[in-house]
């Protein structure tokens, strides 16, 4: 039975380190498993992969963060509902991320929205 508390601790450790710590190697051996699918047409597949990316993504864009607002897990399945500050632009973002039977993160999926200068209603993206 998956640890749904600790897998999603693990997500947001994860999206910390390798996002806000700009530690994608460290992140990547902590927290993910012996594969890694990546389903972002952005990021190669495998963790040389994203790490590359992210690697890159940290020299291109110094001081982009994320904040998680909201973490939702089923199964072995881990949802975070992000806020993205880069330095030209902010996003709302949902990962999803898919556990192994140890807790270690084997997939990946992302989409993310811009956030619009006017919207039709006062609720706001989070």
């Amino acid at each position: 039975m998956p640890d749904i508390k600790a897998n999603k601790a693990n997500a947001v450790a994860f999206y910390e380190q390798m996002f806000n710590a700009c530690e994608p190697r460290e992140a990547i051996a902590a927290y993910v498993g012996d594969d890694y699918i990546q389903h972002n047409p952005h990021v190669a597949n495998g963790k040389e992969g994203f790490i590359a990316y992210f690697e890159k993504m940290a020299a291109e864009y110094p001081g982009k963060r994320v904040e998680v607002k909201r973490v939702v897990g089923e199964g072995d399945f881990v949802v975070l509902h992000c806020h993205q500050v880069w330095p030209d632009e902010e996003y709302a973002g949902i990962d999803i991320f898919h556990f192994d039977a140890n807790g270690k993160i084997v997939e990946h999926w992302d989409v993310l929205q811009t956030l619009p200068e006017h919207s039709a209603h006062a609720n706001g993206m989070f």
